[in-house]
């Protein structure tokens, strides 16, 4: 599969509409994080878990990575996801940067 089909799919699975601007955004977060295209297919299943907790994977507009982005106010919620993407990044060896004061990490990259 080409890179351009793994951009274009990774767009649709996360609920992005596909078009030049999405389609280098997601490039551009590819080349950004290391290792990418190893763990990229294992984020459709993070984003279905996530979604069960009013949560996200979603592209950064400020930073050239994905995002994990919990929208819920609720304690427990908020509980559930981060024990749902520290479970997540310790089995594909994921390296996460909190954001200050809200409940969002970047994605990183892998280290192996």
């Amino acid at each position: 599969m080409s890179i351009h089909a793994d951009v274009e799919n990774l767009l649709i699975q996360l609920g992005y509409s596909v078009n030049d601007a999405t389609k280098k955004q997601m490039e551009t977060i590819a080349q950004n994080t290391k290792g990418f295209y190893d763990f990229a297919k294992h984020l459709f299943s993070l984003n279905d878990e996530l979604k069960k907790v009013d949560a996200a994977v979603a592209m950064s507009n400020s930073k050239p990575y994905l995002k994990l982005k919990c929208n819920s106010a609720d304690e427990n919620e908020i509980k559930e996801f981060e024990e749902i993407i520290k479970k997540w990044a310790e089995k594909y060896k994921i390296t996460l940067e909190k954001v200050p004061n809200k409940n969002t990490y970047y994605i990183l990259g892998q280290n192996l």
